[in-house]
């Protein structure tokens, strides 16, 4: 029997080099949680799992008490002209579609805030929120829900860059603790203020880039 934690521990979908389902043959029973990383990419490949791919992830979910988060694949934001028509937002419906058969715990993802670190006048952020607001209630409804969008922290951007997305809507946080290594926070202290909404805890080691084996971890 496995040991029991009030959390789940879990791992990324690409352990061995293989596609998503052997990957998920290989991990169940080893981890309670798998994060699906997907992409798609234009005229290009794909790793969306068709519908066959999508019932046997579910089989093996049920019968080792696994679950799963997915990794939206793009930064969300709206058009330039402040549109939905941004192919980061048909992309995360198409995700969505794909896997909500599989019911995820939670829906990761990055919000494109690189216009305002270039323009951060309070008129351009303003802005921005407004958009990234109006971004994720599109994404939480085909969600099924706000509180299943898990927004996660990243490296260059100010520790408060997302508290008045948070002020705004319900959704949770993916807290990634090597984006805050990597700018030299310390994460305990983050986690005091973030942890009564985080829903995902990213953690892994950063050597000369992230997502390094916890070997390189910083402690």
């Amino acid at each position: 029997m496995s040991p029991s934690y009030p959390f789940r521990l879990g791992t990324t979908s690409y352990i061995i080099p293989a596609d998503i389902l052997p990957n998920i043959h290989y991990l169940a029973g080893k981890v309670r949680d798998v994060e699906l990383v997907l992409f798609e990419v234009d005229d290009g490949p794909s790793n969306l799992p068709p519908p066959e791919q999508i019932a046997e992830l579910f089989t093996l979910a049920a019968a080792h008490d696994l679950t799963y988060t997915v990794h939206l694949p793009l930064d969300l934001r709206l058009a330039d002209d402040g549109s939905p028509r941004h192919a980061s937002l048909d992309k995360a419906r198409r995700v969505i579609e794909c896997t909500r058969a599989l019911e995820p715990w939670a829906y990761v993802l990055h919000l494109d805030g690189r216009v305002v670190q270039v323009n951060p006048a309070p008129e351009a952020l303003q802005t921005w929120q407004d958009q990234a607001v109006q971004s994720l209630e599109m994404v939480g409804g085909w969600a099924g829900g706000l509180e299943k969008l898990a927004v996660e922290n990243l490296e260059t951007y100010p520790l408060d860059f997302y508290e008045p997305i948070f002020a705004r809507l319900p959704v949770s946080r993916c807290v990634d603790v090597g984006h805050l290594w990597l700018d030299d926070y310390d994460p305990v202290a983050y986690l005091r203020n973030a942890l009564p909404r985080t829903r995902v805890i990213h953690i892994h080691g950063i050597a000369e880039r992230d997502h390094r084996s916890l070997a390189f971890a910083p402690i």
